[in-house]
């Protein structure tokens, strides 16, 4: 069973909607990105899939727990997912390991859980040295950490983090995405809703574009097929290299214009060096070879034209 599943799903507020028809799913261990501008309905669709705002149309499963139109999310399935928000809501006057022992009894927890898994998380994130001093005095980058272990103290199945980065200096951005890829190492299902793309590349291997409706899913990174790489030949290649070339094992596909030819290559194989070498001793000369990187930005500005065009978003 997938660790999330959504049909559907659609909310509105004071007769505005604000997300609907979000269908997709959430393997078991992947990290999957919410993306898309501000008001597409992100942090909606991540309210409800955690329990705390009742859709008004569709229906999901969230770590074995259904949610159903009409009904927020029942405590169980709020036991069993973590959530941060933009606004973590800690005690000022308390000290970090007070407020994760803190929030630990309201999961639950024994007096002696509560301390044992604060004091596991703080050293965990590199805390364990601030964890008598009160909240207030904590950076950005710290407070942002300390909201990632409370989200973890009850060991939840499925962590939903919404814009985990924003407000957040250099220094503090990159501590917290520092201890997201952590979280993702270790193969932990989450869900990161985000404008920053470059966080999405960085560590999803799919992530959903939302504007109002879920508009696509779009693969990431490696997980958008093997490497690709253009070639530059000094003249048009001839049927006789393309047909070469295209007969490669670990050459997916080829396109040509003019003298420039890009491949598309098996995650596994020779690769470029093998495509070079078979080039060359069909007689062709090489000028360059270039990497291509799969850019999410130019897929993100694509379907938000799209959506434009749709009327989606503005």
């Amino acid at each position: 069973m997938p660790a999330i599943e959504t049909r559907n799903l659609g909310k509105s507020f004071g007769g505005r909607r604000a997300c609907w028809d979000i269908s997709f799913e959430v393997a078991r261990g992947e990290v999957f990105g919410l993306l898309g501008p501000n008001g597409a309905g992100k942090t909606t669709t991540l309210r409800m899939l955690a329990g705390l705002l009742a859709p008004d149309v569709g229906e999901a499963q969230v770590a074995g727990e259904r949610i159903q139109a009409g009904r927020a999310g029942s405590a169980r399935l709020r036991g069993r997912v973590g959530l941060l928000t933009e606004s973590p809501g800690f005690y000022d006057r308390l000290t970090a390991a007070e407020n994760l022992r803190y929030f630990g009894r309201l999961h639950g927890l024994t007096a002696h859980e509560a301390d044992g898994r604060a004091a596991r998380l703080l050293s965990r994130f590199a805390l364990a040295d601030h964890a008598q001093r009160p909240f207030a005095e904590l950076s950005r980058g710290m407070k942002q950490k300390l909201a990632i272990a409370r989200a973890l103290l009850h060991q939840p199945e499925v962590v939903f983090l919404d814009e985990p980065t924003v407000g957040l200096d250099p220094e503090a951005t990159r501590e917290v995405r520092a201890t997201v890829a952590q979280l993702a190492s270790e193969h932990a299902t989450l869900v990161l809703c985000t404008h920053h793309l470059d966080e999405v590349e960085r560590l999803c291997s799919r992530a959903a574009f939302i504007a109002g409706r879920l508009v696509a899913i779009h693969a990431v990174g490696a997980q958008a097929g093997g490497p690709r790489v253009r070639i530059a030949l000094s003249a048009p290649p001839s049927e006789g290299q393309l047909a070469i070339v295209r007969a490669l094992p670990f050459v997916s596909s080829v396109a040509c214009d003019g003298a420039s030819l890009s491949l598309s290559l098996a995650a596994q194989g020779e690769g470029v060096p093998g495509a070079v070498a078979a080039l060359v001793a069909a007689g062709a000369r090489i000028e360059a070879v270039v990497p291509v990187r799969d850019v999410l930005e130019e897929a993100y500005v694509a379907l938000l034209a799209r959506a434009r065009a749709e009327g989606l978003a503005a």
